[in-house]
């Protein structure tokens, strides 16, 4: 499947996504551009409906699946909690069944926010690859359909966030993508493609969590183990082949950011925007924070999507009692 939908696919895709929900801003903050000595514009993707960019697609993915299977008898996917919400967002707007499977020890506040929107919440195993495969075999006994993680539709729907920024911010040298099943990478690409423009696309992973960046450097599909404690959302064992094959042909580079690095971003975002981000969603400004000598950030104008803010209370009053940076 070609995951980079075309400018017509986009334009469409956009006109679902703000029958739900309108654009969100982008801010350039003044004591961020201190802090990492550039220009940078923060996307805030934390302002959506389920406070993460996700909702876009899963809109768009419901409007396209009812049209190709009117009668489908109700939808389940696996999720680790923004992908989850955003399926089930959707599904309630459209009066179907939705059912998510997250692995254990998942973000209680996620899995509430989800039973909220109406999804069946079931826990099983360990890591995401578990829930998706216990999914995939609920699928097959229950006759529902299997949401996955990437897709065209998908992709569609979270470009609009990039297209929004884009058109905004047309002259972005650099952007910095967290990767967690590749939608939002795809999707950061298909958006600069439809438009022409020559923006860096830089992937960001976690280092507890590094399978993207090491199929990525070298040229083959690799699993690797997770154990990021607070990057959830890039909690990643095994890369979806087709968005692998669009980071692997398009991505500037990708790179790897601790727990720890995204804590101080996490901090660094409540001081300086007070704007509360998730671990996933502070780790494109943990990125540049990393990378903010080297030619692609220093001197240049950066784009740092802030992808989500659905982080338990506990987590960010621990991540936030630390030193600020």
């Amino acid at each position: 499947m070609n995951l980079l939908p075309t400018r017509a696919e986009l334009d469409a895709a956009a006109t679902i996504v703000y029958g739900a929900m309108p654009a969100t801003p982008q801010f350039s903050w003044p004591l961020l551009n201190e802090v990492l000595g550039t220009e940078t514009w923060v996307k805030h993707e934390n302002h959506t409906p389920t406070g993460a960019f996700k909702v876009r697609g899963g809109l768009v993915y419901l409007d396209g699946l009812l049209k190709r299977e009117p009668g489908v008898a109700g939808i389940v996917s696996a999720t680790r909690g923004n992908h989850g919400q955003s399926i089930a967002f959707a599904a309630r707007r459209h009066g179907v069944k939705s059912t998510i499977v997250v692995p254990h020890g998942n973000s209680l506040e996620k899995n509430a926010a989800m039973r909220g929107l109406g999804a069946a919440l079931i826990e099983y195993g360990d890591d995401f690859q578990a829930s998706r495969e216990y999914a995939l075999g609920l699928a097959r006994k229950q006759g529902l359909h299997m949401v996955p993680s990437c897709h065209t539709d998908l992709v569609a729907g979270v470009a609009s966030y990039w297209m929004e920024l884009f058109h905004a911010q047309p002259e972005l040298d650099t952007v910095f993508v967290p990767i967690g099943q590749g939608s939002g990478f795809c999707a950061a690409v298909a958006a600069r493609e439809a438009l022409g423009l020559r923006t860096r696309v830089i992937g960001v992973v976690s280092s507890h969590a590094p399978a993207y960046m090491e199929s990525f450097r070298s040229g083959e599909l690799r699993e690797a183990p997770t154990s990021t404690e607070l990057a959830d959302g890039m909690a990643c064992r095994t890369p979806d082949a087709g968005s692998l094959e669009i980071v692997r042909r398009y991505a500037d580079d990708v790179v790897a950011v601790s727990d720890e690095e995204v804590a101080r971003a996490i901090r660094l975002y409540y001081r300086a925007t007070h704007n509360l981000a998730e671990g996933a969603g502070a780790a494109a400004l943990a990125a540049a924070l990393r990378l903010k000598h080297d030619p692609r950030v220093a001197g240049r104008k950066v784009g740092l999507p802030l992808t989500g803010a659905n982080v338990d209370a506990e987590k960010i009053m621990r991540v936030l009692s630390e030193v600020l940076p």
